[in-house]
């Protein structure tokens, strides 16, 4: 469990670093901000993805205390 929660972190900080270097690359061209916007909305979705799988393992017992 401790594998996928760091690889989740990696991919994470990943498409929040991707998003970054969109946003630097060329401001005001509209194609840029839509990969800009959809590198955040990943980096939302693999945040709740790790968030939900943190919670359900928890609740069914694959997490103790300390991971």
């Amino acid at each position: 469990m401790r594998l996928i929660v760091i690889v989740f972190l990696v991919l994470i900080v990943a498409s929040l670093g991707s998003a970054l270097m969109f946003l630097f690359k060329d401001r005001g061209d509209p194609e840029v901000s839509r990969r800009m916007a959809k590198a955040l909305a990943l980096r939302v979705g693999l945040s709740i993805t790790l968030f939900m799988l943190l919670m359900g393992g928890y609740y069914f017992g694959l997490l103790t205390g300390r991971l």
